[in-house]
């Protein structure tokens, strides 16, 4: 499956994607491909090293003629997203990515792709070693856990990065060059409930919501895409009528993924059974032609299982399903500085009912610190009244635009001199990780540009071929460019 991906152009990134998704790289499980990045490196004869928390940097000389140029850092980071369809056999921390050529694009059988960052890892590796492509110093840095909590970019030192200008390889639209990006915080709210035993006379249920697209929690947070957590608490809200009991409940897996499916298991009396039930699919079918546009695969289904010995606590339920009902989700506010930019957002990302314990975790996303800061204390507030103890964790700054920046300059002219026409210079609403970067390294000047990629976190990731060349020639270009 993966060897007609070595026939793509170009061939040098293409054959270095393939290599590295031979090699699995969760999130905070990393150690495989550092040390695939420290053995590529060292291969090379290049000052290769990794730092303190895990980065790997690499540098490379000038080509001749460009001794005198400013040194470049390109920057990509070396983790990506696990997700897996529900009927896909697949262990990420073994096994390589399966990936297939169909219509344009590659992408993954039944599991994400990795092209975020993936893609960008590969340009970086294939400058490395080529000894044709004429370059500035070249400085490589790959980060660690850029995808739940940015740990990398975080505890990079202070002066080890030698560079003037940063090259960031993770954006995901091929027209684009990005100068600024959101910062987000973690918000979990949690709390205990009392167990209580399942009623003799009960029926067992389970719902299953599944489906739904997914995506990108930051870039596709306003398409309108079903959110798995939100469409089964709008289910379970008409439970309350007929005194359901909660025994199990489990709704999405990462901060940074929109919520693709829910599995909710319940007790309910013999005697609101069928009414119950008849009340969820009627509900279900509006919910379905609500979203039949955005979500055309959306499933709900409901089927019968054994009634659960022990079930939740009828006061902690109500508490859950009206907090995560009153509780914000999707597009906040849109930016009144740059049009059809989101400002701010927040995905509920996993909810978790099971043995006595509730975890709700969203991820908040704002351009503006306040205003993320705004939206973190309404969700707080909203999860406080209803019993949960809430914790901010892993907040991380956003990326100021700044239009008159040198390498922006470069890079516009570069774009209409190669493409006839003009970039979209933007800013997006996802996490780079610029915004660290750039608090560290103030006067290192930056921008961020990639090839493009669609449903990015999510099992329908692709990249497109022709898009992929149009980014590495954009990337040779602007390294001849730079003063």
């Amino acid at each position: 499956m993966n060897t007609e991906i070595n026939k793509l152009e170009p061939k040098e990134v293409w054959a270095n994607f393939l290599k590295l998704n031979e090699v699995p790289r969760p999130s905070k499980k990393e150690e495989k491909v550092i040390e695939f990045m420290l053995d590529f490196g060292k291969s090379l004869g290049l000052e290769t090293f990794r730092d303190k928390i895990g980065n790997v940097i690499i540098r490379k000389p000038a080509s001749a003629g460009m001794e005198g140029k400013k040194m470049v850092t390109l920057q990509s980071h070396l983790d990506m997203v696990h997700q897996k369809n529900n009927d896909t056999v697949f262990d990420f921390d073994t096994e390589g990515i399966q990936m297939y050529h169909a219509d344009g694009w590659v992408k993954a059988k039944g599991t994400t792709l990795g092209a975020d960052n993936g893609m960008g890892v590969a340009a970086i590796m294939a400058l490395l070693e080529s000894e044709q492509i004429v370059h500035p110093p070249l400085e490589a840095l790959f980060t660690i856990d850029e995808e739940t909590g940015m740990t990398g970019a975080f505890n990079l030192e202070k002066g080890i990065l030698k560079g003037d200008v940063l090259l960031n390889l993770d954006t995901e639209e091929d027209d684009e060059i990005d100068i600024g990006c959101a910062g987000g915080i973690d918000v979990t709210a949690s709390r205990n409930y009392n167990i209580k035993e399942g009623g003799h006379g009960d029926e067992g249920i389970q719902i299953t919501v599944t489906g739904l697209r997914g995506g990108h929690s930051g870039m596709d947070i306003h398409k309108g895409y079903g959110n798995a957590n939100k469409i089964m608490n709008r289910l379970l809200y008409l439970g309350l009528d007929f005194n359901m009991r909660i025994s199990s409940l489990e709704g999405g897996s990462l901060r940074n993924a929109i919520p693709r499916e829910s599995v909710c298991k319940l007790n309910i009396g013999r005697k609101h059974a069928k009414k119950f039930i008849k009340r969820v699919n009627k509900l279900s079918d509006t919910i379905k032609s609500e979203l039949r546009f955005q979500e055309p695969n959306l499933e709900i289904s409901i089927s019968e299982i054994k009634p659960a010995k022990k079930v939740m606590g009828l006061g902690a339920q109500e508490k859950l399903i009206k907090t995560v009902y009153a509780t914000s989700n999707g597009v906040y506010a849109m930016s009144t500085t740059m049009p059809d930019l989101v400002e701010t957002s927040n995905n509920i990302a996993k909810v978790e009912v099971k043995d006595g314990h509730i975890t709700v975790a969203c991820l908040t996303r704002s351009s503006v610190d306040t205003a993320k800061l705004d939206l973190a204390n309404s969700l707080r507030s909203a999860f406080e009244l209803g019993g949960f103890n809430v914790e901010f964790s892993g907040s991380y700054p956003g990326w100021n635009p700044n239009p008159d920046s040198e390498i922006l300059s470069v890079a516009k002219t570069t774009y209409s001199d190669l493409f006839e026409e003009e970039p979209r210079v933007v800013a997006c609403h996802a996490g780079l990780e610029c915004g660290i970067l750039g608090e560290k390294y103030p006067e290192m000047d930056m921008i961020s540009f990639g090839p493009t990629i669609k449903g990015a976190h999510s099992p329908d990731e692709r990249v497109s071929v022709v898009s992929v060349q149009k980014f590495w020639n954009f990337l040779l270009e602007i390294l001849k460019r730079t003063s």
